[in-house]
């Protein structure tokens, strides 16, 4: 079967998400998200191992030989807390539900991730743009983390990240794809609409992480400031 038209741009579309910065980027944090989960379930496994074989161990020297018996419930013991802390440890799959009641600072990193199994169903250039978002959302994650979820700020965030935003990509797949491309009603196409929406809500997330650094630099100056009076001032006073 020849691959259409779509299918070229489609590809072309995904090479130069991967080779750009910003594809990169993106790509980066995934792989070192799924690491940093691997080494954690790997030490919870270690660690429970050796309670098990410590507890084995010592029985033995108290009691004497477990003997097969015993043996057999040790490896039985360590395949149910193998079992019990691969299933406890997996994350629940991402969802505009879950986002929306999301603890504030594991909204960004999930929002990133829920995206991000939306992009085979998005157009080309939203497909970019959503590498654009990732580093967005990534830089005001911090931000967020430091927030009271009772603050202003943080319920603007929660609401523009977790609900706006998915909403906007869930309206755009609610519409047919043959009509996706096509101008609606003398307006722009659902491609086009979403294009503005990302734009917009990157832009907005840029801005809100520009207002809340700004707090932060405020903060910082004022105890510098606070620092010079107390002791910078004592000095020279008692220069003179």
């Amino acid at each position: 079967m020849m691959p259409t038209s779509d299918d070229i741009i489609e590809h072309a579309a995904d090479f130069l998400r991967r080779i750009s910065p910003e594809g990169r980027a993106a790509a980066r944090r995934r792989r070192e998200r799924r690491q940093a989960a691997f080494r954690r379930i790997a030490r919870r496994l270690v660690l429970a191992s050796v309670v098990i074989l410590g507890a084995a161990l010592a029985t033995g020297l108290i009691i004497g030989p477990i003997g097969i018996n015993g043996l057999l419930a040790v490896i039985l013991a360590m395949v149910l807390a193998w079992a019990a802390i691969l299933m406890w440890s997996r994350s629940p799959e991402p969802t505009p539900e879950r986002l929306a009641t999301s603890d504030l600072a594991q909204l960004p990193a999930q929002t990133e991730d829920w995206l991000e199994k939306q992009r085979p169903a998005l157009p080309a250039p939203a497909q970019r743009q959503l590498d654009a978002l990732a580093l967005s959302l990534e830089a005001i994650g911090p931000q967020l983390a430091a927030l009271d979820p009772r603050q202003p700020e943080a319920i603007e965030a929660r609401r523009l990240i977790g609900d706006e935003l998915p909403e906007l990509v869930r309206g755009y797949q609610r519409v047919p794809p043959s009509l996706r491309r096509q101008p609606m009603n003398g307006g722009p196409s659902p491609d086009k609409q979403l294009a503005e929406g990302l734009g917009t809500i990157g832009e907005e997330i840029a801005r809100m992480n520009a207002r809340l650094a700004d707090g932060d630099l405020k903060a910082l100056a004022t105890q510098n400031r606070f620092l010079e009076i107390k002791y910078k001032g004592d000095g020279e006073m008692g220069e003179g």
